[in-house]
């Protein structure tokens, strides 16, 4: 039989297969014995066999060891949980500063737009606010003009649709007065 690294993949055949399995399950369990020993270590291992079958170690009582791990766990989430609520806290307390300085940095510009706050600005500052204020003007000017032509458009159409009508009406009535004679 030559001995030498195996390839890490599942064996095939079900006999040589069974046969492994027993000769690592049995040294795994003496591995952890020896671990229990040697090292005065709290060992528990639980092996499942691919039929099913239980396989065991304990140094100890296994479900003290069992009991063990689980409240080890759930410390051990619990405070990366926390830790990852207190990174989200900071991230969200980092970004509602930002956005308060944004808000902040908005109420100035619309206090210099209306006129407040305007004498501690350079004349700089007041060239660019008068910029600004021109610009807005032009665009509230321009839709003016758009708003006020639609309206002319839309009297003018009804403009012509009551001349319509009064002609219409003027008609019956000349025919109603000819009638009547």
């Amino acid at each position: 039989m030559v001995r030498g690294r195996r390839e890490m993949r599942r064996i095939e055949n079900a006999t040589s297969r069974q046969v492994t399995f027993s000769k690592r399950r049995n040294g795994l369990l003496k591995k952890a014995f020896e671990l229990s020993v040697l090292c005065d270590a709290e060992v528990a291992l639980v092996i499942f066999s691919a039929a099913g079958k239980l396989y065991e170690f304990a140094s100890s009582d296994m479900q003290k060891t069992i009991d063990r791990y689980t409240s080890h766990t759930k410390e051990v989430i619990g405070s990366k949980e926390a830790a990852q609520q207190s990174l989200e806290l900071q991230q969200w307390r980092s970004e509602a500063a930002t956005l308060a300085k944004k808000i902040e940095l908005h109420e100035t510009e619309k206090r210099k737009l209306c006129g407040g706050g305007v004498e501690s600005c350079s004349l700089e500052e007041l060239h660019d606010l008068e910029a600004q204020l021109e610009r807005s003007l032009s665009k509230i000017r321009s839709k003016k003009q758009r708003k006020i032509l639609q309206e002319i458009t839309e009297l003018k159409e009804k403009e012509s649709l009551l001349l319509k009508e009064n002609a219409l009406l003027r008609e019956k009535m000349i025919n109603r007065t000819e009638t009547w004679k």
